[in-house]
């Protein structure tokens, strides 16, 4: 690294608003000035502008978007990252110098979706645009030569993007209420699922990869058998408990047996997925306040009722609950000053550590045992839209809305 360099708020605004600017590697920010939209101490009521430099922590810089990032993707094995934006491109670059590996052009919109298959041979995007478009590895030598595969169309605006976790098989869903099933690399359409009647915000392959749950902005829960069109099962807000005012995030637990479903004002469900029932509700957030983000932890000993495992939920009230599903308690909460827009859960051997990203800027790496802060991750100029894990959970990668992609080390690094 070299030294620190200080960069005020003109220079750093030049550099994103001038294409012919760019950022070397030996331009990575150490610090950067504070523009002053922080939360204030009880002594900085008035307003005032907040003294001294923001630190910038990160490791690595990636300015070529120069409008807002909305997606980042860290590469399953190699030290590459995969990133979407405002600009209606995408980018594979590598992370330990910020080069740009290939762009990921054709799209007419903005970028909101990236993701690479399960064994990072293919990469797609998706888009405002409705299009869907996939590259692919050339060769076996190294990962430095890409090719256009295919566009895959027929959704309307892609809401999420989703590999199956074993197979070249990728899963979307559309702002039209559809959700759809290609094979790759031959694009052919495996299927097409109807039945919600509001945008598809999210949906996930079970962890074992044998079935597929989808939720909309309605509030209706689907289950999926993929070779069927017809859902296993279907909750609807009129189902008793589980009116959420519109679903906006979920996820699978690691034994495929339960699905946690977060609600836009602050409710969480617990749902069996053998019978399709709500096992639980849950607090923790405050009313009104939409669920944005929803994790698996690794706790040994923990959430060991029948398999269930502990969760984490994360809201824009910038709390990220910590629960414990084979008891249903709150185990901790982690918290920070505005919402939370993403959590990731680390893999083996350190399960235990979770990182979050925030509206407020800022990402956070915590151990999730006790609830104690590890490290903060500092450098963006606003909200981090989206974040990553790569090589093997030791980087984080982030997504701001400030046009810049980071990379900041997990944990803090011996000198």
């Amino acid at each position: 690294m070299s030294a620190a360099k200080q960069y005020d708020e003109e220079e750093i605004d030049e550099e994103i608003d001038h294409e012919e600017h760019f950022i070397s590697q030996e331009d990575i920010l150490e610090e950067v000035a504070d523009d002053g939209d922080v939360p204030m101490d009880e002594d900085d009521e008035d307003g005032g502008e907040s003294s001294g430099p923001v630190q910038n922590n990160s490791v690595q810089i990636f300015p070529e978007h120069r409008k807002s990032v909305f997606a980042v993707a860290g590469h399953p094995t190699q030290p590459l990252a995969a990133t979407g934006g405002e600009d209606d491109l995408g980018y594979v670059w590598d992370i330990t110098d910020g080069e740009v590996i290939v762009k990921l052009t054709g799209h007419t919109d903005s970028v909101t979706s990236i993701a690479w298959s399960a064994d990072g041979e293919m990469i797609s995007t998706g888009g405002m645009d409705g299009k869907i478009r996939v590259w692919r590895r050339v060769g076996k030598e190294n990962y430095r030569n890409w090719e256009f595969l295919t566009e895959l169309q027929g959704p309307d605006e892609i809401m999420f993007l989703r590999w199956h976790p074993k197979g070249n098989v990728l899963l979307a869903g559309s702002n039209d209420s559809t959700v759809w099933l290609w094979q790759l690399p031959s694009g052919n359409t495996m299927q097409v699922f109807a039945g919600h009647s509001g945008a598809v915000n999210c949906g996930e392959f079970t962890p074992d990869g044998k079935r597929i749950v989808t939720a909309c902005a309605d509030g209706i829960l689907m289950f999926w058998d993929p070779r069927s069109p017809t859902p296993l099962f279907k909750l609807t807000p009129g189902d008793g408990r589980f009116n959420l005012d519109g679903i906006t995030s979920l996820k699978v637990n690691p034994s495929s047996t339960l699905a946690v479903i977060g609600g836009a004002a602050g409710g969480v469900r617990i749902i069996g997925l053998n019978k399709g029932e709500v096992v639980a509700t849950l607090g923790g957030h405050t009313e009104g306040e939409s669920i944005e983000a929803i994790e698996f932890v690794d706790l040994p000993g923990a959430g060991a009722g029948a398999g269930a495992g502990v969760a984490i939920t994360g809201a824009t009230d910038g709390k990220a609950c910590i629960w414990d599903l084979g008891t249903m308690r709150l185990r901790a909460t982690l918290e920070h000053s505005d919402a939370i827009t993403k959590l990731l859960t680390h893999p083996a051997p350190k399960g235990y550590l979770v990182v979050s990203a925030s509206a407020d800027k800022t990402l956070r790496t915590w151990d999730a045992r006790t609830g104690t802060l590890v490290r903060e991750h500092t450098g963006h100029k606003a909200a981090v839209l989206d974040a990553s894990l790569g090589l093997e959970g030791s980087v984080v990668i982030s997504a701001g809305d400030d046009g810049f992609a980071l990379v900041f080390t997990t944990e803090a690094v011996e000198e």
